[in-house]
């Protein structure tokens, strides 16, 4: 198997099903209430979810 290379971009990909809740929307509309990028936020969730799993070992 090949090494793969740990970039420091991430893109996602949103399922259809789950267009309908309107996540890129949401996530403009708190960005601009909080004052932060959605870049931010999104990093920031990932951040959390990682540590709240890792910490159920």
């Amino acid at each position: 198997m090949a090494n793969k290379e740990i970039l420091d971009k991430l893109s996602i990909y949103i399922p259809q099903r789950k267009m309908e809740e309107k996540p890129v929307e949401r996530l403009i509309h708190l960005g601009e209430k909080r004052d932060r990028s959605i870049n931010y936020m999104v990093v920031d969730a990932i951040l959390q979810y990682l540590d709240r799993e890792e910490n159920k070992s």
